[in-house]
């Protein structure tokens, strides 16, 4: 039996270092599961080449989280080769073989790649979309000065030309025709939207001004109103308290009201 004084002046135990995945190179720290010495790993990832520095004991995912801010790619969307075969996320790099200066080859899964290029696509349809509805907006709003500029012209009693209203209406359709051929999406179909009411609004006034336009009279109804009130009050019956004018006029009034009515 040993003596209990043979071992008293005796070292303790040699306590294993363990490294932390996030630590430094050259840096200790005591997580469970994780240790040996740092061992830099060198990742090609496309045309790149990615240096990496973590402890030997670490974990295939724990490669993947450091590529993360390196590559843009979320641990889930990378796939990581050594030696020509794909590592799973738990596996450790010193039981796979993996040691200082070895060389990884990373991967985009397929999955991701095609929701990137989908992405892509539709980022490319929107910024098509956008600028084909940039420039039907540039005629529209051409068109739209002239419209202006007619109304203004029919408003102070001036005749416009027929033609000249039925030719920016058929202008005014062909850019619907335009928006009505854009494929949009998003931000974009909602520019597409709102341009169509514009234009639409457009044509709407085009229709008042042809009417107004064919029919210059309709715009002094109230000179004619104030003359017949002025030839009325000169007749004699303006305020009149002559009962048969009364019922006359309301006689008159339910008459129009049912017309109207009709």
């Amino acid at each position: 039996m040993n003596n209990p004084l043979d071992t008293a002046g005796a070292s303790p135990p040699a306590q294993s270092v363990i490294i932390s995945p996030d630590a430094k190179p050259g840096s200790t720290s005591e997580s469970d599961g994780v240790g040996g010495p740092t061992i830099k790993i060198n990742v090609s990832y496309g045309s790149s080449l990615h240096v990496i520095h973590l402890p030997a004991q670490s974990t295939f995912g724990d490669i993947k989280k450091l590529l993360v801010h390196k590559t843009g790619l979320e641990p889930e969307e990378q796939r990581l080769f050594f030696r020509g075969i794909e590592k799973g996320d738990n596996e450790k790099l010193h039981l796979e073989g993996v040691k200082d200066k070895s060389k990884l080859l990373l991967m985009e899964r397929a999955a991701s790649k095609e929701k990137k290029l989908e992405e892509t696509r539709k980022l490319n349809e929107i910024s098509k979309a956008s600028e084909a509805i940039n420039v039907v907006k540039a005629e529209v709003d051409k068109l739209s000065d002239k419209v202006a500029a007619l109304e203004m012209a029919i408003n102070a009693g001036n005749k416009s030309s027929e033609k000249e209203l039925l030719v920016l209406t058929e202008l005014l359709m062909g850019q619907l025709l335009k928006l009505d051929g854009v494929e949009a999406e998003g931000e974009a179909k909602l520019q597409r939207k709102a341009e169509v009411r514009r234009v639409q609004g457009l044509v709407d006034l085009l229709d008042s001004l042809k009417a107004r336009n064919s029919n210059p009279f309709s715009q002094s109804g109230n000179a004619v109103t104030e003359t017949t009130h002025q030839e009325t009050f000169d007749n004699g019956t303006e305020g009149s308290n002559d009962p048969s004018s009364t019922t006359t006029s309301s006689s008159t009034k339910i008459s129009q009201d049912w017309e109207r009515f009709d």
